[in-house]
């Protein structure tokens, strides 16, 4: 298994991985956004083949209060079920994150997850220390709510 920054060209598979496993998706536009204006953030795990298995799509927060500092924020990560359980999210987690806190000078990193994920909400809280922030109502276009969830990345 290879984890590596994501080029443009990953995006088909990046997608295809949330397309198979997400039900927020997001145009090609969004994850082309992504890697350009970040492109240090956003990883993929591959395969013996080169094919993608596993994406995390992440950002720097725009438009900062004056006085607040810079973090980042995960917008998406998938891993194909065929390739859970082998600690692939938590490489591309801990990856993302350390490149936010190099590149950026991050100082904290934020996501959002389905009250109802409880394998991510294992992953996230349990393995990363993420704590969660705040409950937002109706996050998802499902209705349902989502924790907003923070990790430290001073050192």
């Amino acid at each position: 298994m290879n984890i590596r920054v994501a080029r443009i060209d990953d995006t088909m598979g990046m997608q295809a991985c949330n397309l198979q496993n997400l039900p927020e998706n997001y145009t090609m536009k969004y994850y082309l956004y992504h890697l350009l204006t970040w492109p240090t953030l956003s990883y993929v795990a591959e395969d013996s083949n080169g094919r993608v298995v596993g994406y995390i799509l992440a950002k720097m927060e725009e438009d900062l209060p004056e006085g607040e500092k810079p973090h980042g924020h995960v917008t998406s990560i998938s891993v194909l079920r065929s390739y859970r359980r082998l600690g692939i999210a938590k490489k591309l987690m801990v990856q993302s994150q350390e490149a936010m806190a190099a590149m950026y000078k991050a100082d904290y990193v934020s996501l959002h997850v389905r009250k109802s994920n409880r394998a991510a909400l294992g992953l996230y809280r349990d393995t990363l220390g993420f704590t969660v922030k705040d409950i937002e109502k109706k996050y998802y276009a499902d209705g349902e709510d989502a924790y907003a969830m923070h990790l430290s990345l001073a050192s």
